[in-house]
């Protein structure tokens, strides 16, 4: 939860969208790389992060969406007048 005062920007989402991406990627070649020591729960593991990051990008994703929605009905409402 965010705390009275605190922001949150476009930009850092993004941002730290991207570590977590870059996160996720340097998962795959770890475990690519080292395939013959990789075990079922490793693979778990990967398919889990790659998951959680499709699931936070839709999120993002939804939430720009939303916003570009409230904008274009302000715009729209002053254009009305």
């Amino acid at each position: 939860m965010i705390g009275k005062g605190a922001t949150l920007s476009f930009s850092s989402l993004i941002k730290n969208y991207v570590k977590l991406q870059s996160r996720v990627v340097q998962q795959v070649k770890g475990l690519a790389s080292s395939i013959c020591h990789a075990t079922p729960g490793k693979f778990l593991l990967v398919q889990f992060s790659m998951s959680q990051v499709t699931q936070i990008g839709e999120s993002i994703s939804n939430m720009i969406n939303q916003v570009n929605k409230v904008i274009n009905n302000a715009v729209s409402n002053q254009q009305g007048r």
